[in-house]
């Protein structure tokens, strides 16, 4: 029984092309500067998404740790969404590790924060307070992405009170091809984004994070700082690479298959959230555990929880969407 798994696209296993490219990469050390794959993979993507430098690291937690360190010093803040990986889902890295002061504010039903909300979060000049230094946002948000026109007002903001502004893009690619546009036209409002190469793109492993020469300096110093100077990388970047040239296009099938799934849940009498990209959330409640049980032992892997998320991704196809569809159907009537 092949199995289907839904709980994230970061399950995804590399293709055979993209085996090839990574054992066929060119590797040097890249703690020295040396590895001219990894070179390749930075110049490549900070050129793509306009910006000077860029910086390969293992994960998306070290990117945005690395990004959020680099703009902010000791007892200082960032204003940040109540559900973003940053503030909830990273093990509060920047509290513990760079102690940054991380303000939440309430997401708004689009993914967006409600700039008059940040504008009231950010502190006044008083030694009493942490000084607020950066807003960081997500895109895509919950599998909905942020329109454009939120992005250029987020940048006047940020710009007319002083703040820097971070992009947390694990899921920018995403982002793009549902907009439709180049993904620097998202890019272009932001001092520094992190870019996960391993949740749709399809790599086994990896993250880059973008900024200004300057800024890409000041977190390659604080990576070996928390332990992530690799050695012969190119190998791994190599899976990057060609996940750019191959992968970013197809991400519109993961979406169609989103869709799908969603439309065929509704019809069955559940109760599922409008789809964006390729995420569907579906209301379980208390039947989460079961579900993830009878799934299980039709070979389909879930997560349990009440408010259901399902991940499509290039290793799950149209067919198997219908499979998943069918089983929830065959669930409903127990």
């Amino acid at each position: 029984m092949s199995v289907i798994d839904l709980r994230s696209d970061t399950v995804t296993q590399p293709s055979q092309a993209m085996l090839e490219a990574m054992a066929a990469a060119d590797t040097g050390d890249d703690v020295y500067g040396e590895d001219p794959t990894v070179n390749r993979l930075e110049t490549e993507l900070a050129k793509r998404l306009g910006f000077a430098a860029a910086l390969f690291v293992p994960t998306g937690t070290m990117s945005n740790l690395l990004g959020l360190m680099a703009h902010c010093e000791r007892g200082e803040e960032y204003i940040v969404g109540q559900q973003a990986h940053t503030y909830k889902y990273e093990g509060g890295g920047a509290a513990v590790l760079g102690s940054i002061q991380p303000q939440p504010l309430e997401v708004q039903e689009d993914g967006s924060l409600d700039l008059a909300h940040v504008a009231a979060a950010i502190k006044p000049d008083d030694f009493h307070f942490a000084r607020t230094r950066l807003l960081a946002l997500e895109n895509t948000m919950q599998g909905k992405v942020l329109p454009l026109e939120y992005l250029t007002r987020a940048r006047s903001f940020t710009r007319e009170h002083g703040l820097a502004l971070h992009l947390d893009g694990a899921r920018l690619y995403n982002a793009a091809v549902k907009l439709n546009v180049d993904a620097r036209q998202i890019t272009q409002h932001f001092d520094s984004v992190s870019v996960c190469l391993s949740k749709g793109l399809g790599a086994p492993i990896g993250s880059v994070l973008c900024g200004s020469v300057e800024f890409i300096a000041k977190a390659r110093r604080l990576r070996k700082m928390v332990g992530g100077g690799m050695r012969q990388a190119g190998i791994l970047a190599a899976a990057g690479l060609y996940a750019l040239d191959h992968n970013v296009q197809r991400l519109a099938d993961d979406h169609a298959n989103a869709q799908a799934l969603a439309d065929g849940l509704r019809e069955a009498g559940y109760e599922v959230e409008p789809v964006q990209t390729n995420m569907v959330y579906v209301a379980m409640g208390e039947r989460a555990d079961a579900l993830k049980t009878f799934a299980a032992e039709r070979g389909i892997k879930l997560s349990a929880a009440g408010r259901l998320r399902m991940v499509t991704h290039m290793d799950v196809s149209r067919a198997q969407i219908e499979q998943v569809i069918a089983t929830f159907v065959e669930f409903s009537r127990n």
